[in-house]
């Protein structure tokens, strides 16, 4: 092995440990202020109003899952008495983009995630309060890494099931997520 590809490899495991360091201490930051619904409300209302508008909330956040709530209302309804498809999807993208950013958060090198696919298969009318759950978080934890390990972009499909309050399930989203390390 020569000099460049030992200095190549050195640099790249000093980012992948300086990655994980940051990763633990900013990860429980990040879930603390999120899960606060003052900050949570802010966030949303600065970041993603229409999430604010159709009034998700962010129930629970760890590293291996979060689950997001949404309640029928005015603001989030369509003609046919239940929760417009487009307000269950922003809250089904939400679920797993909440993890995504906790591992993203203040990481350095910085990380661009965005999604590039989405399929969605609705099985029942969205009314009452509809519960999203991802139990992916070290799945895309993963990824994120895998990314900054191979410094190119990786892609995941995060799974989120949306339950009514009698825990029937009302929606699967799978969301294709890809995630670029930017050195």
């Amino acid at each position: 092995m020569n000099n460049e590809n030992t200095l190549t490899l050195v640099f790249l495991l000093f980012l992948h440990f300086n990655f994980i360091i940051m990763n633990i201490t900013t990860l429980h930051k990040f879930q603390q202020k999120m899960l606060n619904p003052f900050f949570f409300n802010f966030f949303l209302l600065l970041k993603l109003p229409m999430a604010f508008l159709s009034g998700m909330k962010l129930k629970e956040l760890s590293g291996s899952h979060s689950v997001v709530n949404m309640k029928y209302k005015y603001l989030n309804k369509n003609p046919f008495g239940s929760i417009y498809f487009a307000c269950l999807s922003m809250a089904g993208e939400l679920s797993s983009g909440i993890l995504a950013a906790s591992f993203t958060y203040k990481s350095s090198p910085k990380i661009s995630m965005l999604v590039v696919g989405m399929e969605v298969e609705f099985t029942k009318k969205a009314v009452g309060v509809i519960t999203f759950t991802c139990n992916q978080g070290q799945e895309i934890n993963d990824t994120i890494k895998r990314s900054i390990e191979t410094g190119e972009g990786q892609t995941i499909e995060a799974i989120t099931i949306a339950t009514d309050e009698s825990g029937e399930k009302v929606a699967e989203f799978k969301i294709r997520w890809s995630f670029k390390s930017k050195y």
